[in-house]
């Protein structure tokens, strides 16, 4: 297993828009060739709602989601997962049995803020 990472310029980092929202409705997604749920999450008046599937059913379950804050990228283009149109990459890290835990800010920060 190779552990390099390719070096990115700042340029490119700049990118990558990253943003914080509101989870304001999570579903099961039991369609999902891997278990998901599908989040609509709240980014303010600039961009609005938008819609993910997550994989994150080992440690989430859709209604204690529901008004929790999530980093996401929110400039990536629209992905067909199944039946359902995913408009951003909600973001998270692998525990070390394999589930994802989310990525979100420690306070309450307004939502569209963008990470710096």
């Amino acid at each position: 297993m190779n552990n390099a990472i390719d070096d990115i310029t700042f340029d490119d980092f700049l990118k990558v828009d990253v943003r914080v929202g509101t989870v304001i409705d999570a579903q099961p997604y039991p369609e999902a060739r891997r278990p998901a749920i599908k989040l609509w999450v709240d980014f303010g008046d600039e961009i609005g709602v938008k819609k993910s599937s997550a994989q994150i059913t080992l440690h989430y379950i859709p209604e204690d989601l529901i008004g929790r804050q999530v980093m996401a990228v929110v400039n990536f283009p629209p992905r067909q997962i199944g039946k359902f149109m995913s408009e951003i990459l909600v973001l998270g890290a692998s525990d070390p049995e394999g589930g994802i835990v989310l990525i979100a800010p420690d306070k309450k920060i307004p939502n569209g803020n963008r990470m710096h």
